[in-house]
């Protein structure tokens, strides 16, 4: 009788969104704790909380997708710093550095919505330039291994590195 409940159970949709708010924790638990560990490591940035949205009620969407993640991170953050570096933080390098991205993230068929907030993150907290790979890098990577590790052996949903 209680195998045939938690099997039961194990094929709601209660299950799979308990199932996905847990990798979410368990994922931004890992990076966060990362930070407190290595001081020198800023591993954590509010964007990665909108990824694992994605990321964990998604996995399959095109913009779960590694190279969306990454690239789509990788893209903004660089705008950011460019627009900082060059224009300051003004309304005007904010808006255009956001249009920016999501124009390049389009063209480059990387789209990742919460890559989005990343040229504002950038100008509104002056980051320097290697915030390009911690948090950013760094913490896309983590999420990535995270993510394949928790749809391919718990989930078992499958997620893959490479795409079509």
């Amino acid at each position: 009788m209680p195998t045939i409940f938690l099997k039961r159970f194990y094929q709601t949709r209660l299950f799979t969104i308990g199932l996905a708010g847990i990798g979410a924790m368990l994922c931004i638990l890992t990076i966060s704790t990362g930070a407190q560990l290595m001081p020198n490591y800023l591993g954590i940035m509010a964007p990665f909380g909108a990824t694992m949205v994605i990321l964990f009620a998604l996995p399959k969407s095109p913009l779960a997708q590694p190279k969306n993640i990454i690239g789509g991170y990788l893209i903004t953050t660089l705008i950011g710093l460019i627009a900082l570096h060059f224009w300051g933080v003004t309304p005007m390098s904010m808006a255009v550095s956001v249009g920016l991205g999501v124009s390049l993230m389009m063209l480059t068929n990387t789209l990742h919505p919460p890559a989005g907030a990343n040229p504002l993150l950038v100008l509104s907290i002056h980051a320097p330039w290697g915030f390009l790979l911690t948090p950013v890098l760094s913490g896309c990577l983590l999420i990535i291994l995270f993510g394949w590790i928790y749809h391919n052996v718990i989930s078992r949903q499958g997620y893959r590195f490479m795409t079509k």
